[in-house]
């Protein structure tokens, strides 16, 4: 039986489509990454939420499944227990990151779209983890700002996970430098923003492309010169960084 990679393939639409994100130039390398490495070792329930995903008309602004992989697999190297995800779509990130937090480990997720994230919650209910997640539908800064004011959720989160809405990312860093602890990390997705951080501002781009290119090379210059935290930009899906924080 085919899979879905196989279909992409002999369709035509490869990466570019549903697994866009991937900064590889050749399709075929980056379908053999999947092929031999990610989708062999793929949970179930992330493979059926990945398929249901596929399915939406707004597939592109789902995780890779490769960065699903990597997301996974750093939460359990640092042992993270309480999580925040800014951000969530159908939550294939969500359940990546519900899967390697042991039992008694939370996630406070947020999303402004519920209907999105109601898609994949029986994915997330029957793989029993559900438990786990303590979803906020509406804007993140409210939120923030709520638990900075209440004083006792500072540098509470070991680990937290933004893909969001662009513009609003350095507003995000300011209110998260201050919940992560010192130690922990947070990831900002997208940060390679489908190559556009070095295209000449003439080059042809999707509208939307365009229009948060500039709050993504705003936010990168700011990472880098921020003090408090140290930084690696990893070209994994669309580009993620890595800030631990240190001060």
């Amino acid at each position: 039986m085919a899979t879905q990679a196989d279909q992409q393939a002999q369709s035509g639409t490869g990466h570019q489509e549903v697994n866009h994100k991937s900064l590889l130039q050749s399709d075929a390398l980056y379908q053999y990454i999947l092929e031999t490495s990610v989708y062999p070792r793929e949970p179930e329930p992330m493979r059926e939420l990945r398929e249901i995903t596929a399915n939406h008309p707004w597939n592109l602004m789902c995780t890779p499944a490769d960065e699903g992989q990597f997301l996974n697999m750093l939460l359990k190297l640092i042992n993270a227990k309480n999580t925040m995800e800014i951000g969530v779509y159908t939550g294939y990130s969500l359940l990546a990151t519900a899967l390697a937090l042991p039992d008694d480990g939370k996630i406070l997720a947020m999303d402004i779209n519920r209907e999105n994230y109601e898609l994949g919650l029986p994915v997330i209910e029957k793989a029993g983890l559900a438990h786990k997640i303590d979803f906020r539908e509406g804007p993140a800064l409210p939120v923030l700002d709520q638990m900075i004011e209440d004083g006792k959720f500072h540098g509470t989160f070991d680990f937290i996970f933004v893909d969001a809405d662009k513009d609003n990312y350095l507003n995000y860093h300011k209110r998260l430098i201050e919940l992560v602890k010192v130690g922990g990390l947070i990831g900002y997705d997208n940060t390679l923003w489908n190559g556009a951080v070095v295209a000449p501002p003439d080059a042809p781009m999707r509208k939307y492309v365009r229009y948060y290119r500039p709050f993504v090379l705003e936010l990168n210059k700011a990472l880098a010169a921020d003090p408090r935290i140290e930084i690696c930009q990893l070209p994994v899906g669309d580009g993620i960084t890595l800030c631990r924080r240190i001060s």
